[in-house]
Order: C-alpha cells, then sequence, then structure tokens
C-alpha cells in the first residue's frame, strides 16, 4: 500500500492534572526530516519524539506540535520569605521616623521587593511525563497514518489508470510499428516506378532499402522494456515499504523509453501517441513526487 507524504494527526488526552495536546503534519521532502514545537520545559521529548514518528515515517518535513496545559493551574510553588519581609518593613518603619513622611506602606509595596517571594517550579517525574505524550503522539500517529494511506489510495488509483493508459498506446503502437515499413516500401515503389520512364525497377533494391528503414524505425527493444518498466511499477505500487525513490527511478526510465521511440517513429500517427505518453508520464511524476 503507498502513502502519501503529505498528511496531518492530531490527538487530545487528559492524565491527572495534564492536559496534553499532540498535532502531526507532513509535507514533500526527499528525506525524514523533524522539527518540533514544544513548551520550554519540556525539550527533553524532542528526541524521543523524533523517534517514535520515524517509526511510522520514512520520507517526509515533519513537524510536531506537543501542548501540555496543567488543569490545576499549579506549576510551581511561591513562598514568603517572612523573615526578610519583616526586616524590609522594620527598614522602612525606621526611615519613615527618621524622614518624618507620610506612612503609605502597603502589602503591594512588598511585591516589588527583591527576596520576599520564593518561587519554586514544580519538579514533573520525566519518565511519566513522556508515558503520557507518547501514548497521545502514538493515537496522533495513527490517524496522520491513516490519513496518508487514505491519500495513497487515491494516488494508487490514479497511477494504475494512466499505468494501464500507457499499456494500451504501447499496444497500438507496437501494431502501427510494421505499417511503417509497409508505407514506406509502398511509397519507395511509387515514387520510383514516377520517376522511371519505363518498369524495369529493381525489387531487390526496394527490399533492402525498407530493410535498412525498418532496422533504423524499429521499436521493439523499446516497448518490450517499457512493458518491463510498467510490470515492475505496478509491483512497487503493492508493496508496504517506502517506493517513492524506487518509483522516481522507473519513471524516468519509462520516459527514456518513450522518448526513443519518439526519436525512431517515422510515422505522425506513432508520434501523436508518442506526444500523449508523455503527457501521462508527467502526470505520474507529479504524482509520485508525492510518496513515501
Amino acid at each position: 500500500m503507498i502513502k502519501s507524504m503529505t498528511g496531518y494527526g492530531r490527538s487530545q488526552q487528559t492524565f491527572a492534572s495534564k492536559d496534553i495536546t499532540v498535532e502531526i503534519r507532513s509535507v514533500n521532502h526527499r528525506y525524514y526530516e523533524f522539527s518540533s514545537r514544544l513548551p520550554r520545559a519540556y525539550g527533553y521529548l524532542e528526541e524521543k519524539l523524533k523517534t517514535l514518528l520515524n517509526s511510522k515515517i520514512s520520507r517526509g518535513k515533519v513537524e510536531v506540535s506537543v501542548i501540555i496545559f496543567n488543569t490545576e493551574g499549579v506549576d510551581a510553588q511561591v513562598e514568603v520569605n517572612k523573615a526578610v519581609a519583616k526586616n524590609y518593613v522594620d527598614a522602612l518603619i525606621d526611615a519613615n521616623e527618621y524622614l518624618r513622611i507620610e506612612n503609605d506602606l502597603s502589602l503591594s509595596h512588598l511585591l516589588r521587593l527583591n527576596d520576599v517571594f520564593t518561587v519554586t517550579k514544580t519538579v514533573d517525574d520525566e519518565e511519566a511525563i513522556w508515558q503520557n505524550v507518547s501514548t497521545v503522539a502514538q493515537a496522533a500517529l495513527e490517524n496522520f497514518v491513516e490519513m496518508r494511506e487514505t491519500e495513497g489510495d487515491k494516488m494508487y488509483s490514479d497511477i494504475t489508470a494512466r499505468l494501464d493508459f500507457i499499456e494500451d498506446t504501447v499496444r497500438i503502437i507496437e501494431e502501427k510499428s510494421p505499417e511503417t515499413t509497409k508505407n514506406y516500401r509502398e511509397k519507395l515503389y511509387a515514387k520510383l516506378k514516377e520517376l522511371l520512364s519505363d518498369n524495369n525497377i529493381d525489387e531487390q533494391r526496394i527490399l533492402t532499402e525498407a530493410a535498412i528503414f525498418s532496422e533504423k524505425t524499429a521499436v521493439d527493444e523499446e516497448t518490450v522494456r517499457l512493458k518491463s518498466h510498467i510490470n515492475q511499477f505496478r509491483e512497487h505500487l503493492k508493496a508496504d515499504d517506502a517506493i517513492g525513490r524506487k518509483l522516481d527511478f522507473l519513471v524516468q526510465e519509462v520516459n527514456r523509453e518513450v522518448n526513443t521511440i519518439g526519436s525512431k517513429a517515422q510515422d505522425l500517427e506513432i508520434t501523436k501517441l508518442v506526444v500523449e505518453l508523455k503527457s501521462e508520464i508527467e502526470k505520474i511524476r507529479e504524482q509520485i513526487q508525492n510518496i513515501e
């Protein structure tokens, strides 16, 4: 089953006091390229997520976003340093008695003073956090892969239909190719008959010229290789592993054979068919750029 390199997956779950959301999205890329958006305090999750996603994703530019929200709203403990606060107040009272100014000291003033409050960040259990995040990430990854496979099914149908068209067109070219030699021989005979005043035409010479023409314009080898490439193409499309690069190579080989047929063709109908083949091959090439 082929997979698209474009995909999106999301999952959201709550564990104890943590609400966790994971989103995964990807676009085309030649290799597996990973980037993440994580809360600053959870940077240690990046490598773990990269490895987890790489187990299911071989190619594509992948971005994962993780949001961790504390539902209890407590990420830190705040304590009052009472001794420091009392010393500040005593010092301010002494200063007021000395300066004899209005005493407008209030609790809000203490908030601006250093060391009155101590903020202690709550220490999370990193392994427990990872277990929770990985659970959500797995669910998002399943949704992500499902979307890729759905897109892959559509691409498979489109590509196989175009391969059918190419095969049918190649069969027509194979049927028309011998007719080209026959038509050439008949035209050559008619031309010589027109040019010569008598009917003394060297039949052997005409056969020799026709044979030379046939050898130059024969496309049997190209059509045989072309059909072989198409068979390989179909086999790869049914594989379960990443096949994008293999298909990219094969489509180049298919295009090369069609170009050779086009350069050999001395028949207008075959030339038109080659143009149609190249159009279909280009559409297949565009599709496989998005295959993993």
